[in-house]
């Protein structure tokens, strides 16, 4: 049977989504289910593993369903997921010890001034690329090492594995207890503070220091691997497909972008906000307060690394108003609100809720609205918190021009935010560029299915991906200098108000 359509896994923070795109990368069929998010104590969050194990199993069967396709007609399927998300379970069972500890979680403040204070800093950095943070996967294993019973013992038996989603996906799909593979691709690995960068393995100082038994990592492959990770092993399908790349999803928007050429840039707007900068085959290392990462890598090819903004708090900010605060029944109705006011009306709105990410790194930081007046109404808030996206873009820009001297001349956009047109003309015009949306916005899905494509040989080389690149949109910027500066200004007097807030 032809193998005319690629499959991509899209496993979020707040969803897993199955995507069936054809060879010039149109979609043509999805299934998107929504998971819990757990909040056992302030600061700490958690996803149910095995309900996200259930989804992806239900979001694949789904979309097949939809599309009225074979699975063999699949040429193979690519993954992407939330990157630094971490799972340690049991191989012998497959059954989690714990939830999954989420990126966003900060219950390792200590243990990050902890380290920190012994001057671990800069040890990290050189190594792997990124500041000691609650953010990555290390210090959550830790936890999970140190409070979980049983974990350690496992741990050093070889009993207990440690994988971001994508390591715990792939071993559940291609079989779990019976012979499953225990696979990461480097991208996710470059996220969890334990690989180095220069060596591209993890790190065995990393490992003896903080007392993490190397047995329960995964092996570490390209992106994109002609080898493959390993075959599904699904019930409900007819045939075993290829499992062909995998991406964290930050980097599969890189792809997905075809951010191929150095220099070129992309920001996704989802539950977070991340800016990625292609720095080719050079590791450029940050001096203001960005993160190097592994951009992609495919097959024998050498990496292409990258510089990254993450941001914590953006499309998520628009749910808490929903869910939260309430002030509107649907994330979709946040643009109708806001456009009941000409402006902010001097509201500022810092979504600093577990701390604030690049270029600041503060953890001491929360959230905070401030230039409140009786003026001020609803749609002051969900203005201000739809401008909030574009102000950390505007942060995390200039410290990338800074650190690259790369002046940045375009912004690529992509994910759900995006829709918002209101958002997008005001990140044009507080950046001062042109922002570009492609017609596939889901470029997440679209780089994990390009990583797969490339595997399987169904794509001859990059040439061919760059070739389904197509513009939807484009915004310029309309505003002019004084009061961009003079909003941005009022911006940096609000984020500092943040800091120093949270509780010892």
């Amino acid at each position: 049977m032809e193998k005319k359509y690629i499959g991509a896994i899209d496993q979020g923070t707040t969803s897993t989504r199955f995507i069936i795109f054809d060879k010039s990368g149109t979609p043509i069929s999805s299934s998107q289910v929504e998971h819990r998010q757990i909040f056992p104590k302030p600061g700490w969050v958690e996803h149910d593993p095995i309900e996200i194990w259930e989804n992806t199993k239900y979001v694949i069967r789904n979309a097949i369903e939809k599309a009225n396709v074979s699975p063999c007609e699949i040429a193979a399927i690519g993954i992407t997921n939330q990157r630094e998300t971490t799972v340690v379970w049991n191989k012998e069972t497959g059954k989690p010890y714990y939830n999954a500890i989420v990126w966003q979680d900060t219950r390792t403040k200590d243990d990050v001034d902890r380290l920190i204070s012994g001057g671990y800093n800069d040890w990290f950095r050189i190594k792997t690329g990124l500041p000691i943070s609650t953010y990555f996967s290390l210090l959550k294993i830790l936890w999970i090492l140190e409070n979980v019973p049983d974990v350690r013992e496992d741990a050093e038996l070889g009993k207990a594995l440690f994988g971001t989603i994508d390591t715990y996906l792939i071993w559940l799909l291609t079989g779990g207890v019976n012979g499953g593979k225990h696979i990461t691709d480097v991208t996710n690995a470059s996220r969890t503070m334990l690989l180095n960068l220069e060596k591209l393995d993890w790190d065995e100082e990393i490992l003896k220091e903080l007392k993490i038994p190397g047995q329960m990592l995964p092996e570490i492959r390209p992106s994109s691997d002609p080898s493959l990770f390993g075959f599904t092993k699904l019930d409900f399908l007819n045939c075993e497909i290829p499992i062909g790349g995998a991406l964290g999803d930050q980097q599969a928007a890189l792809v997905g972008q075809t951010c191929f050429d150095t220099g070129e840039a992309k920001n996704t707007y989802g539950t977070g906000c991340f800016l990625l900068l292609n720095t080719g085959t050079n590791i450029v290392r940050s001096k203001s307060g960005l993160l190097t990462t592994v951009g992609y890598k495919f097959g024998n090819d050498l990496p292409v690394y990258a510089l990254e903004g993450s941001i914590a708090i953006t499309g998520a900010l628009v749910q808490w108003l929903r869910d939260n605060i309430r002030i509107i029944n649907k994330s979709s109705e946040i643009e109708e609100l806001a456009r009941t006011v000409e402006d902010n009306g001097g509201v500022y709105f810092v979504p600093a809720f577990s701390g604030l990410f690049a270029p600041y790194w503060r953890t001491d930081a929360r959230g905070v609205i401030v230039g409140l007046t009786r003026y001020a109404n609803s749609g002051h808030i969900a203005r201000a918190a739809l401008e909030a996206t574009a102000y950390q873009t505007k942060d995390v820009i200039r410290a990338m021009e800074n650190d690259s001297g790369i002046k940045l001349e375009v912004l690529k956009v992509d994910g759900g935010m995006v829709v918002n047109e209101l958002l997008m003309q005001f990140q044009s015009d507080i950046l001062d560029v042109p922002v570009v949306r492609p017609k596939v916005i889901e470029t997440t899905a679209l780089g994990a299915s390009y990583a797969a494509g490339l595997a399987v040989k169904l794509f001859d080389s990059i040439e061919d991906l760059k070739k389904n690149w197509a513009v939807d949109k484009i915004w310029k910027p309309k505003m002019d200098e004084a009061k961009r500066e003079k909003l941005y200004r009022n911006w940096l007097k609000a984020v500092e108000k943040s800091f120093n807030l949270a509780e010892d």
